[in-house]
């Protein structure tokens, strides 16, 4: 059935059965490969997206879930000034090792910077805890999330 969503800013008309996971219209629709498929069940947070700046798990999110929601995806986070001062702080802090995670934790970590511009380490942990990273660069990731809160300096911007 056609459904009309707003991914990155444009919006996008798919043809997908409603229950369709966000994943696999993102993913084998629209060409958006940067969200990546890991557990399928919502338990790794290699799938988060922005839902009206909301992370979600877009492997347990039906296409019809959507509706008029505005989606943001790993190719659009530049676009936010916290998305790229996120995204300098990963190259700096040398986080990545195999990169699968790393799309879905950078969503995650712009969420909480666009609600929280001075996270502490239990704000951080808090909010990432539901993002697995199977090479462990948990400290780096904490350090990236406060090299970029400092470098953006409060200037989050809408997710």
């Amino acid at each position: 059935m056609p459904a009309t969503i707003n991914v990155n800013g444009a919006p996008r008309t798919v043809d997908v059965d409603d229950d369709t996971p966000l994943l696999w219209v993102l993913r084998d629709v629209l060409q958006l490969t940067g969200t990546k498929f890991g557990c399928g069940v919502a338990l790794c947070g290699a799938c988060t997206v922005h839902i009206d700046g909301v992370p979600r798990r877009s492997c347990i999110t039906p296409i019809a879930a959507v509706g008029d929601a505005k989606v943001r995806t790993i190719e659009a986070l530049h676009e936010l000034p916290v998305g790229r001062a996120l995204q300098q702080a990963w190259l700096d802090n040398e986080v990545i090792q195999c990169g699968y995670c790393q799309s879905g934790q950078l969503m995650s970590a712009a969420a909480l910077l666009a609600g929280n511009a001075a996270p502490s380490d239990d704000d951080i942990d808090s909010v990432m805890s539901g993002n697995i990273c199977r090479c462990g660069t948990y400290e780096r990731i904490r350090g990236a999330i406060k090299s970029a809160a400092k470098q953006a300096g409060g200037r989050g911007g809408a997710s």
